[in-house]
Order: C-alpha cells, then structure tokens, then sequence
C-alpha cells in the first residue's frame, strides 16, 4: 500500500528522480494505512462514502454546468474515492508526522471557511474537503487526491487581498473537482514506480521542508524521462482547465475573479526577481504571459465585484506572521514600527498584541485586543485572544467570562470552543472542559490535536475510561490499530463507565478486531 501512495501521489506531477537520494529522508510510517481513511475517527477503518453536495449559494454559473468534457468515469473507475481519500489521509499523516503542519485552530477554521465555501460550488459540494496549512515561508500550495488541499503559510503572506488567497484556493479546488490526478495516473501508467515514487518525495521535501526551487531543482536535474512533450502539454491543459473552473467558483462564492489574474501577476514578478532560481510555486503552476491575458479575459466575463477582504483575512495573515516567526525576527519590532508609522489597522493591532503575548507582556496585549473587540464585537477571532492574553496575564475571572460570551454567541465555533477548553484546565475546571469538547465533537469534525487535546481533559478530569477511549479514537485516526483495540480494551476496564460509554467502546473494540483480522487473514 505504502508503494502505491507515493506512486499515486507522485503521478500528479511532471518530473521524475531517482529514489535513492531522498528515500533515507522519508520518516518511517508509523502504522498501517487501512484505517487512515477518515480524519474524523469512528469505529470503522474504511472511508466514509461522499456526503450529499451543498446546493449552490448563488445562482452564478457553477463548474457542473461547465462546458467541459466528462472527466469523471475512467478515472474514477480505476481509483475510487475511498482509494483516493485514504491516500490524502496518509499524506497528511506523513506531513504530521514531519512536523510540518501549521496545527492551529484559528488558521484551520479560516482556511476551511475559504476553501468550503468555494467547493460548494461544485457538484461534488464541501462536506468532504479539507483545507490544511503547511508551515514553510516556501510560496506554494497543492492538491492532494481525497480532497485535500495544502496551502503553504508563505503562500497566504504573498497574498495582498482575500481574493488573491481565494483565486488560489479555488485553483487546487479545481484540479480536486475535475479529478486531475486520479486522470494524470491514466496518462502517466507507463511510468516506473520506484522512480515516481522517489520523485514524489523529492517534490514533498522541497515544498514542505523549506528547501524551496532548490530542493526542488534537484529532482527536476535526476529526471528519467517522465518531462517528455506530452506530458508537458497535458499538464498545460490541467492547468488552463483549473484556471477556469477555479474562475467559476470564485465568482459564484462571491470572491472577485480579478483576484486570479493579480496572483499571477504577483507569481509572474516573483519569477523575474529570482532569476535563474525558479520558485517552488512555479515548478508545479508553470507562469507565463500568456496564462495571465487567458485568466484576465475570463475573469472580465464575470460581473464586477467589490475586492474587500474580511477582517478576518487580515487577522489571519497576522496570526501566521507572528506564530510561525523564528526567533531572532522581532516580530514585536515589526508591528511596533508599523504603529508608529500611523497604521493602525485590525490586522496590525491583533498582530502587535499577539507578539506581545509570544513575549510574555499579556498585561499589554488586554487593551489592545479590548479596544478592538469594542469596535469589532462580531469577531469570534479577537474573543479568543483576549480570553487567552487575560489568562496568560493572570486574569482567570475575565478570561472565564470572555470564553463565556464568545461560546453563547458562537456555541459551535471550533477555535473559541478549544481556547475555552485549555483556559478551563488552566483554571483547574477539567471535567466541565472534557464535557464542552465531548459536546462540540459529536456534531463537528475533530483534528487528531483535538482528540488528544479531549483525552487530556478526561484523564485530568479522573474519568479515566473517557480517556482510554479517547486515546483510542486518536490511534485509530492514526492507523494504529493495534493500539487503539488495546486503549478500548483497558477502556473498558474502568469502573466509572455508564453503560451508554461501555455499549460504545465494546462496539468499537469489536470493529476494529474484525478489520484485525480480516488483515492477518489477507496476509496469511
């Protein structure tokens, strides 16, 4: 299985290089794939099937009304979606396991919010796409097969508007919807395995471990044939059939389409700065003039709309400035001088008080974030911080009752939920924590952090059954399905279990001894 992920994965791509120069930087996997399936975990190994589509918000042509050719059926023929899904799944347990990921709730939520939107477009419709940061200041993105989407946190700095974030989101939704790479397996079978292999985990080091076009440069020079003439122009065609359908979903999510042919003016002054040295983005999203009057002709086909970021875009931007600066940056200084300099924007504020916060001076940041909650009270994203900088400041009372608001007026907020949970194990509270997380993760999907985040509070909190079960929802979204049948097992030896909690975790157990054996059985 591990041999056909990097195979599957590696086919999307245009280059080839040998194995032998990146296999030995390639974590070991850490379990079996069978039961990676499904981010959100359940007793079950195999995938979900694809929720109902959203209907479309707006009455905007969508991508299924396209005039486009029937891409679907071979494709999909040869790699169904549960195929597809476990193989996404097991890139970005691989990314996890590197580090690689940005974990932070806020940044998830948003990107999430962004990329759903967009997908709901589509016919395939957004219950089954996940958006994903990686923490690099590399300036790229990619699509994954099982619909999932990396964006890389220097790709949303470049950004100057919401629109530019969204054209690029709604580019790699695009290769999702037309089933791009599951087609490129189609045109790419005669290529050797060992060799995609290889050359997938060259590009993956190069994106996701900050080596940038030089990592990546090196696995375009060890190329062994795959960058023949055909598969250039077909992947021009992918590119131009992406641009459109992301074009398509933009406006009818209501981003401003102008947005996609800025970014590429934007990617096209990168290139020329840099040189000889090709930047990551441009190794997999080739840039050329003629791309750009191709997207700045469609675009002007779409009524005019209003490119007005959201607060929260800039918020975020912010955000990922300061938690992913390294130290020595003085990303305080950076907003301190901006200050200084008469820009007082909400972006700028929240970013000074949240580098405040990194360098322990939380007394500072709770006037800050106060006065900008004042004048922004619908902000889930400024509740959050300042809950979190009074607690940090010693101000447990006014944190508590911060959470409290933000959590009436957005009881299913993800982020808001998860700061809450934290501050109330700060303050001691761990069983009303576990209760609140319990609670929003019956109804919203967890990260494998928030599973543990909820283990935490259980095993804080004395319920040590809820814990073992916890632990043993997190092995099984991790594949290790040996170790999640052993946590249900000491589960279920605890006595403070109900019988609800006892029907439950032996009903899981069972599930995931029967996919036991159905796997010893295959292997025998």
């Amino acid at each position: 299985m591990r041999a056909i992920v990097w195979m599957v994965l590696a086919a999307f791509l245009n280059t080839t290089v040998a194995p032998a120069a990146v296999a030995a930087a390639l974590p070991s996997p850490a379990a079996p794939t069978p039961s990676a399936a499904a981010p959100r975990p359940s007793a079950s190994a195999a995938a979900p099937p694809p929720l109902p589509p959203i209907p479309l918000t707006t009455d905007l042509p969508s991508a299924l009304e396209s005039q486009l050719p029937g891409l679907g059926s071979p494709a999909s023929a040869a790699l169904p979606f549960h195929e597809q899904y476990q193989i996404g799944y097991e890139m970005m347990l691989q990314l996890r396991a590197q580090h690689r990921l940005l974990q932070d709730p806020e940044v998830e939520e948003y990107l999430n919010s962004i990329g759903r939107r967009l997908a709901a477009q589509s016919h395939l419709g957004a219950a089954t796409f996940h958006y994903l940061c990686i923490n690099t200041p590399v300036v790229n993105s990619e699509a994954a097969l099982g619909h999932f989407v990396f964006i890389n946190s220097g790709l949303i700095l470049f950004t100057d508007t919401e629109s530019q974030l969204a054209a690029v989101m709604a580019h790699e939704t695009a290769h999702e919807v037309q089933n791009h790479i599951a087609r490129k397996i189609l045109n790419a079978q005669h290529a050797n395995i060992d060799s995609l292999a290889g050359m997938f985990a060259a590009i993956l080091l190069g994106v996701a471990g900050g080596g940038g076009g030089q990592a990546i440069a090196g696995g375009v020079v060890a190329s062994q044939g795959l960058a023949q003439q055909e598969q250039i122009d077909y992947s021009r065609s992918v590119e131009e059939e992406a641009d459109r359908v992301g074009l398509e979903l933009m406006a009818a999510a209501g981003f401003d389409p102008e947005g996609m042919p800025q970014m590429f003016e934007k990617l096209m002054r990168l290139q020329g700065l840099q040189g000889a040295w090709v930047p990551a983005v441009l190794i997999g999203h080739p840039m050329t003039a003629a791309r750009i009057a191709y997207s700045e002709a469609h675009a002007a086909q779409y009524p005019p709309v209003p490119d007005v970021s959201s607060p929260d875009y800039y918020i975020i931007k912010a955000r990922i400035r300061v938690i992913t600066a390294r130290p020595g940056q003085h990303v305080e200084r950076y907003y301190a001088r901006r200050i200084a300099a008469g820009m007082h924007s909400i972006g700028t504020e929240y970013g000074y008080a949240l580098a405040l916060m990194r360098n322990d001076q939380a007394r500072r940041a709770v006037p800050i974030l106060t006065r900008l909650l004042q004048e922004h009270s619908e902000l889930h994203l400024l509740y959050s911080a300042l809950g979190q900088a009074q607690a940090r400041a010693g101000h447990m009372r006014q944190a508590l009752a911060t959470f409290a608001q933000a959590k009436r007026l957005f009881p299913l907020n993800v982020p808001v939920t998860v700061r809450y949970a934290q501050t109330l194990m700060l303050a001691g509270k761990y069983a009303r924590a576990h209760r609140m997380l319990n609670s929003l993760f019956n109804v919203v999907e967890p990260t494998l952090s928030e599973i543990r985040l909820t283990a935490r509070a259980a095993g804080a909190a004395g319920d040590l059954g809820g814990a073992y079960s916890d632990m043993g929802q997190y092995q099984l979204a991790v594949g290790n399905l040996p170790l999640a049948a052993k946590q249900f097992e000491i589960a279920l030896t605890m006595p403070n279990l109900n019988n609800v909690q006892r029907a439950r975790i032996s009903a899981q157990l069972k599930q995931v001894r029967n996919y036991l054996a159905i796997l010893r059985a295959h292997k025998d």
